[in-house]
């Protein structure tokens, strides 16, 4: 939904690049970017900042629009008595970290959209999440807040200056998570499993209640665990897998195009949040390829695919490359999922009669739906097998199968005649590195060349566009609307997501230029984000923003990622790309960086459970000697020799596909390490530690060796 109500004359938002930002161009708000000149004019003004955080997808920042700053009298109160300041969350992810801590720390409350109140100085002194037009939900009315914080700050400007100093001292202590405890060691690991394991819904397959988030870092995390053997391995493959198979059956999977939503509302589920966005869809297929690596469960592959068709259709720049944003949950506020859902009738109009018949039983389409607004209407979502519904309905379960692929094709179609909900074209930098990574996973199990292709496209413009070995990353690869606007420095998960793709991307192709970007990528890392001083020989972690960097107002605190939420998190990331770093360079910083990032907080991890999976990913990895399975060669036995080594997913393991003329452009501590070989017959050679095996031709060696290595 790019679009707001009203074509009154523009405000300074049409300006702006942010597909977000300019839907409010037409508000009658005189609202401002983020950025120095607005905060000058509120200091010159002598006026506190409205700060409004929200983004593009965000069905409730689009209610606040419509029912608040799209109404003349609230426009009227925000322009007379402050300076408006309203941010995309996705273009300023920083700006969104440290208000979000700060209105936490205020009222408890955190999301979007966010709504603060701040000295012209940038300090917050009050604010909370979505305010009614009028009093309800047990929210005061937004135009009474509005002048409580207008009276409080003219005629007690010291209460606010107070408040909001303790506030950013808040923040800054909140987010330093000064931890540290010693070497974290497996004790640690197990038991971040274990909270993982206990927090197990068994009957809805997930962690927790509602709402209910998909958590793919612990699935992954739990997939590795099941490979390795041991008391939590029967466990763990039981959490990862039936929270795989009941998500996949749920209304938060898109049973018609493919791709997740973000999370559930309840606990079974049923009905989502109905925004798709780029970094779900990428850890999601991570989760599914990585347990049909592991399980063989053709289920898990074919959702896999799944993903895959709906990113390709509706998240990728078929032409340049990369990857989109997001996709909004509704076309206008009146469509709350509707474009989604069907009622009993919607389906039928478009369906056979035994298509009708196997689909209401399929998707579960009843009289009375799941939908509060409109009762009729139904999430899609499975509730029986194939097998079951042929077996009830007196069908060959062939013909059945054949029947509900029609059905999904038909529907379809159907829905695609309906308005479709908006999809943000912007390129983030971090986000493509995410989804990048993931195809190359998906590429490489599922054999699917197009995908490794597509992604090796992606990458190769993202570091045309948006590296710059002087000036490091931006954030932006570009707008979806043609916008062009200042560069906006990359923050940390830039760095982290790009570095990995790149180093997924040789371990996919063989070419060194991946490998060397990501070298390059991490160096500029450490030099500009770690915690350090100059000659410091222990670190502390990883800024957010560069250590310097410094800002308006909350920017000028320092915070160090740590929780995923809602993308792995930059200290987790970036922990694990120094420890494959240092595997195949013998750089002793790049793994002295990564332990001193694990016990920067070792002594706090335990008390984040789900959300540190991250963290938990770069602590197994840097706990087990490195697997290197070194696949040479091009022909149909090569091919053999990669299926059997990317069988059995584990977090140390790195699968490396190589041809004859690469191997005088390795790595350096690969190319000391790996035995010489002449070319001729395709082979493979598993190194571990510092030592290789002797060369394996077979792939059923290969699958003995590896299973040797992992467990």
């Amino acid at each position: 939904m790019s679009e707001q109500h009203g074509n009154g004359p523009e405000n300074a938002l049409g300006q702006a690049a942010s597909a977000y930002l300019r839907s409010a161009r037409h508000q009658p708000i005189a609202w401002n970017e983020w950025g120095e000149e607005a905060f000058a004019k509120a200091a010159a003004e002598n006026k506190p900042v409205l700060l409004d955080i929200g983004a593009v997808w965000c069905h409730w920042c689009h209610v606040m629009d419509r029912e608040s700053y799209e109404d003349p009298r609230t426009a009227a109160l925000i322009n007379e008595h402050f300076v408006a300041v309203k941010v995309d969350r996705d273009e300023r992810p920083d700006v969104d970290a440290r208000y979000q801590a700060a209105v936490a720390a205020i009222s408890g409350q955190g999301g979007w959209p966010l709504t603060a109140f701040l000295t012209p100085e940038g300090k917050p002194y009050f604010g909370g999440t979505y305010f009614p037009p009028e009093d309800r939900y047990g929210r005061p009315s937004f135009q009474r807040v509005l002048m409580t914080m207008a009276d409080a700050f003219a005629a007690r400007r010291d209460e606010v200056e107070d408040s909001a100093g303790s506030v950013l001292r808040a923040i800054e202590h909140n987010e330093s998570f000064s931890g540290r405890a010693g070497t974290p060691g497996p004790e640690v690991l197990a038991k971040l499993i274990e909270v993982a394991i206990a927090q197990f819904d068994e009957r809805n397959g997930g962690f927790g209640s509602q709402p209910k988030f998909p958590h793919p870092g612990a699935i992954d995390l739990l997939i590795d665990a099941a490979s390795r053997g041991g008391e939590d391995a029967a466990p763990a493959k039981r959490v990862a897998t039936v929270t795989l198979k009941k998500m996949a059956a749920g209304g938060i999977f898109d049973q018609l195009a493919g791709g997740f939503h973000r999370y559930s509302v309840d606990e079974r589920w049923i009905v989502p949040h109905f925004e798709k966005m780029a970094y779900d869809n990428s850890e999601l297929l991570k989760s599914y390829v990585h347990a049909y690596q592991s399980f063989v469960d053709p289920e898990f592959a074919a959702v896999a695919r799944e993903i895959l068709r709906w990113m390709d259709e509706w998240l990728s720049d078929r032409e340049l490359g990369g990857f989109y944003a997001s996709q909004d949950a509704d076309d206008s506020l009146d469509d709350d999922g509707d474009y989604f859902t069907w009622t009993r009738d919607e389906a039928a109009a478009v369906l056979s009669a035994d298509e009708f018949a196997v689909a209401a039983a399929f998707y579960n389409l009843r009289p009375v739906g799941d939908m509060h607004h409109n009762p009729l209407k139904n999430v899609l979502h499975r509730v029986a097998t194939v097998e079951q519904i042929a077996g009830a309905q007196k069908r060959d379960v062939d013909a059945t199968r054949e029947l509900l692929a029609a059905v999904q094709k038909k529907m379809y179609a159907e829905r695609l005649e309906r308005k479709t909900p908006y999809v943000d074209k912007t390129v983030y930098t971090g986000w493509n590195g995410m989804c990048i990574s993931a195809y190359l996973a998906a590429g490489r199990a599922l054999n699917r060349p197009d995908a490794v292709a597509f992604a090796l496209k992606s990458l190769d413009r993202v570091l045309a566009s948006a590296w710059d070995a002087e000036l490091g990353l931006a954030h932006v690869v570009a707008y979806g609307e043609g916008g062009s606007a200042k560069r906006i420095a990359g923050v940390l998960e830039d760095y982290t997501f790009v570095g990995t793709a790149a180093l997924d991307a040789w371990e996919a192709s063989g070419e060194l230029r991946y490998f060397t970007a990501a070298q390059q990528i991490a160096d500029r890392m450490l030099a500009r984000f770690c915690d350090t001083e100059e000659g410091d020989a222990m670190s502390r972690g990883f800024f957010d923003m560069e250590k310097d960097a410094g800002g308006i107002g909350a920017l000028s605190t320092q915070r160090k990622p740590l929780q995923d939420s809602p993308t792995p998190a930059g200290n987790g990331v970036a922990a694990s790309l120094l420890v494959r770093l240092h595997a195949l360079t013998g750089e002793r910083l790049y793994l002295s960086r990564a332990i001193d990032t694990l016990e920067t907080f070792s002594g706090v991890v335990e008390h984040f459970g789900l959300y540190v999976a991250s963290y938990a990913q770069a602590l197994r990895r840097a706990l087990e000697p490195p697997i290197q399975v070194c696949v040479v060669g091009s022909d149909d036995a090569a091919d053999e020799l990669m299926v059997a080594a990317m069988a059995r997913f584990a977090l140390n393991k790195s699968v490396i596909r190589l041809r004859w003329e690469q191997l005088s452009t390795l790595p350096p501590a690969l190319a000391e390490t790996l035995p010489y070989l002449t070319a001729g017959q395709s082979v493979a050679v598993v190194c571990q530690g510092n030592s290789c095996l002797p060369p394996i031709h077979s792939a059923e060696e290969l699958v003995t060796a590896l299973a040797a290595a992992t467990t």
